[in-house]
């Protein structure tokens, strides 16, 4: 296990992939405090601190700054959008922008991995942990199928609902327990990670281009949402993950 500073993601094994969206590990540099601003993404995360207490990360609505001390290890597993509900046995609206002690779940308690086990057994251990609870409590395939079928621009709530034979509020419902917050709130943070990834990855381009790429009406209502959920402007935030 690669323990040098930075961030790194890992694809989770096969039969954890309808559940997963990765395993990743996060390590500071002993000399120095390390700042990160964590922006909504429909996951939920499932976080061991070395020498700390394992963390539950809800499902985010705005930017949550994190700041994490010199010379930290973590170790995480992010749930696909829909799948955490099912698989921890919680209504997500619950930690909804909230950071709980994981051991206050029931179905974790006494099973989470000791704050003292050596970083490289956790990956392990937390997608061994994932495995059992999702294989008794299996993510709702309905409610993750939908998720994507959200993720498409142009998609209508009221139509995925139709394909599970469900009314918009019943839909709403099941949307808000397997995610955290309702489809027209997932759609809006699809479309901010979209083009988060189009600034990621286009280092040319114009903010109207990107805008439009990502599914945006124009430019000022790429702004707004923008600032909505980064607390940042489109220009501010291209520095910022460029830096």
């Amino acid at each position: 296990m690669d323990l040098t500073p930075g961030y790194r993601e890992f694809v989770p094994p096969m039969w954890l992939r309808a559940t997963l969206s990765c395993l990743w590990t996060g390590v500071t540099s002993p000399g120095q405090a390390e700042r990160t601003l964590v922006l909504p993404d429909g996951c939920v995360d499932l976080m061991w601190y070395q020498g700390g207490a394992v963390v539950l990360a809800g499902p985010d609505t705005g930017p949550a700054p994190v700041t994490q001390p010199p010379g930290s290890i973590v170790v995480g597993a992010r749930f696909r959008p829909g799948a955490g509900g099912a698989v921890l046995g919680l209504p997500l609206t619950e930690i909804a922008n909230q950071r709980i002690e994981a051991s206050q779940l029931p179905a974790l308690r006494g099973r989470l991995p000791a704050p003292e086990l050596p970083p490289a057994l956790v990956l392990p251990a937390l997608a061994r942990l994932i495995a059992d609870l999702a294989a008794e409590h299996p993510a709702d395939a309905g409610l993750t199928g939908a998720v994507h079928q959200l993720a498409r621009p142009g998609t209508r709530a009221e139509e995925v609902a139709s394909t599970l034979d469900l009314s918009e509020r019943q839909f709403r419902r099941r949307c808000q327990a397997a995610v955290g917050y309702g489809p027209a709130t997932l759609q809006r943070v699809i479309r901010f990670r979209r083009f988060i990834s189009a600034i990621d990855a286009a280092r040319e381009g114009s903010l109207a281009d990107l805008a439009a790429a990502a599914g945006y009406a124009d430019q000022p209502h790429l702004t707004r949402e923008c600032l909505r959920l980064s607390g940042l402007t489109p220009a501010a935030l291209a520095r910022l993950r460029a830096s």
